[in-house]
């Protein structure tokens, strides 16, 4: 839950990713089911993950190492115990929905090209939350052919191969599996031979 907020990553709650959890409610889930954390590991998975360690709450051979307050502190830090940081977590979302509607509608009244790149399942989160269609993305594209020749869920954004970024020369190209923003943007530094931009929406909109 920490880097959720802090990374503002609310387009990674999906139905494969549907339940978040601060290590303080994790805690609380062990103790009413006899257990007790002895050690925590944060990891970079999914835009960071929790590892936790548990025994018996009677079990005496795994002491509570120093992991566990360390992390502990920074989640009151930042007042994750309270619920001002979730409604702080929700004005921070909408602030990046209507950031990248205004680039979008802007982009879209000076006629410029927009596409996207990547089909991934957040994708969906995002732009059904920001109401986003082909009107503002006219297509994205995937590497894996089983995407290729089919449509975004919902909005109906068609998929393409990533040639017709080169055949199309979008003026910008919106990330949309923006945690591979650096790999992406090497890959396609091409763009820049037309004067094509990149977008990237998480955690904040960012044109480059």
């Amino acid at each position: 839950m920490l880097k959720l907020i802090e990374l503002n990553e609310f387009d990674t709650i999906y139905h494969e990713h549907f339940s978040y959890f601060s290590l303080l409610s994790t805690i609380n889930i062990m103790r009413a089911h006899g257990l007790k954390i002895f050690d925590v590991e944060e990891l970079p998975t999914h835009g960071g993950s929790l590892r936790v360690y548990a025994s018996r709450a009677e079990d005496t051979a795994h002491p509570q190492l120093p992991s566990v307050e360390a992390l502990l502190e920074l989640e009151k830090k930042s007042r994750l115990d309270t619920i001002a940081a979730y409604e702080n977590f929700a004005r921070q979302v909408k602030e990046t929905k209507l950031a990248l509607l205004d680039f979008l509608l802007s982009a879209a009244k000076e006629g410029k090209a927009v596409a996207g790149y990547g089909a991934p399942g957040k994708s969906a989160t995002l732009l059904h939350y920001c109401g986003i269609g082909k009107d503002l993305i006219q297509f994205t594209v995937d590497r894996s052919p089983h995407k290729q020749g089919r449509v975004l869920p919902g909005t109906h954004i068609p998929i393409f191969h990533p040639d017709r970024i080169r055949e199309a020369k979008p003026d910008y190209v919106v990330i949309l599996p923006w945690n591979l923003k650096d790999e992406i943007m090497q890959q396609l530094q091409f763009i820049r031979e037309w004067g094509g931009r990149f977008v990237v929406p998480i955690p904040k909109v960012f044109i480059s």
